[in-house]
Formats: structure tokens, sequence, C-alpha cells
């Protein structure tokens, strides 16, 4: 948590009260339903919150903005995303129910009004998004395929519209065949030895009529 306010010290009042409440939600509902390994759960400002939060260090989100967060597990990077960005929207999806559950129930718990969650697959989402997040859901081929129709249209970023994703290791093979796409180590930002081989891959996707 400390670090979390040093990294983004202009955070209201309402913002530290829900990041410091994610602990309390995610160790209740941990208990529960096993959405954070074990060995996780009491790193989890860094390993999760901080984590996902690297996305903003690459591009905060405009007021206004759509954001879908494909295999979103127990709400991840789009919960610490949303609470970070109020005035952006976010759409987090996962296709097991249980973890879509832990999802409602930490954003009613946070009193979240910018987030919807919902079991579906992300090739039945409807809709156009600026960014679409994940982490290391699947490899890059395959989740492009998922999601290269829902992207919005017009840009309104420093960053074109497309992919934010959260990935580690060596991602040559991976990107080889999207010469476009940008890694940023997040070890830049954030000091903690988890982070050293830990990227943001940003791939901009053109609009599909």
């Amino acid at each position: 948590m400390e670090e979390i306010l040093k990294q983004f010290p202009n955070l209201t009042d309402i913002q530290k009260q829900q990041f410091e409440k994610l602990n309390e939600l995610y160790h209740d509902w941990n208990a529960k339903i096993n959405v954070i390994s074990r060995k996780d759960i009491d790193e989890l400002y860094t390993k999760h919150v901080l984590h996902s939060l690297a996305i903003a260090k690459i591009q905060p989100f405009e007021p206004g903005t759509y954001v879908l967060d494909v295999g979103t597990g127990g709400g991840f990077p789009g919960i610490p995303l949303a609470i970070l960005f109020p005035e952006t929207r976010f759409y987090l999806i996962d296709v097991i129910l249980k973890k879509i559950n832990v999802v409602k129930a930490v954003a009613e718990g946070l009193e979240l009004k910018n987030v919807k969650a919902e079991q579906i697959r992300a090739e039945n989402v409807k809709g156009d998004y600026d960014f679409i997040v994940s982490r290391a859901v699947t490899n890059m081929p395959d989740f492009v395929s998922w999601i290269k129709d829902k992207i919005k249209k017009t840009n309104k970023h420093e960053l074109k519209n497309g992919i934010l994703y959260l990935k580690g290791g060596d991602l040559t093979e991976e990107l080889k065949d999207f010469p476009k796409a940008t890694e940023y180590s997040i070890s830049e930002f954030f000091k903690d030895e988890f982070f050293e081989t830990k990227k943001v891959v940003h791939l901009a996707l053109k609009f599909k009529a």
C-alpha cells in the first residue's frame, strides 16, 4: 500500500480507502473461493494491485475511455485500474463464473460504479473499446484473434487504441508476427524484484468495420 501511495501521490481519500479495502475483500473472498494462489494473497499489493497499475504508468486513461479486461480472473488488472480511473468504463470478463462472482462482489464492496463484470468468452463480446487489457491470459496471436474486431475507430490517447498486455519473460518468439508491438519494462517504474522480467506490451490495432 505504501508503494501505491508513493507511485500515485494524487489519489483522493476515496481512492485511498478503496485501495486499502482491497486487502480485506480479497482475503475474505479468497478464503471462500480460491481466486488468488495462497502464496500470492499475502503479496496482494505487489503481485496483483501494483502489477495491474503498471498499465497506468504506460498509458493513463482519459475520462470517457472504454476498457475491456479479458480473462480478468479475480479482477486484475481491471479492478485496480477502475479505482485509479473512476471516469473510465471497465468491462471485466472471464469464462469462469465463480471468478466473475468475486469480481462483482469486490466491485460492489468498493462501490465502483464504473465496472461491469460478466461471464462471457472474448469472441462473443459486442461493442468497441479504446483499449483491451489482460494479464498473460494466453499467447499474443490467439489473444489478437479473439479481440481484433473490438477496437474503437477514434484515438484520444498518446498511444494508439489497441492492446495493453501484462506479460513476463522473453517475448521475442511470441511477438515475432507483431513487429509494431512495443515492450515497456515495468522495472523502470517499480523497483521490487518481482518486476524485473515483467513487461507491458502495447500493440496498436486498427478499427475493423
